[in-house]
């Protein structure tokens, strides 16, 4: 069962922060907290062919002929220039 949880003396800088964040991933306070606490206290560890399923199911994802492996390696080039 959920537990309510009240937070004070939050600093404005990371209130701002949260606040953005949330903004950002269009959700609550409320939810953005959750998901960032969970992020740091239940981080998940995949194993290396999980990241790599991973990896490949976003890849297939992407719209074909856009990302090409030699234009991202050229981005990628560029970008430590």
């Amino acid at each position: 069962m959920p537990t309510t949880l009240t937070l004070k003396n939050i600093p404005d800088t990371v209130y701002e922060r949260l606040k953005l964040s949330a903004q950002a991933h269009r959700r609550s306070l409320n939810s953005e907290a959750i998901v960032c606490l969970e992020a740091v206290l239940l981080p998940a560890k995949l194993t290396p062919n999980e990241r790599l399923a991973r990896a490949r199911t976003l890849r297939g994802a992407l719209p074909k002929g856009k990302f090409r492996a030699r234009d991202i390696d050229t981005m990628k080039r560029q970008g430590r220039s």
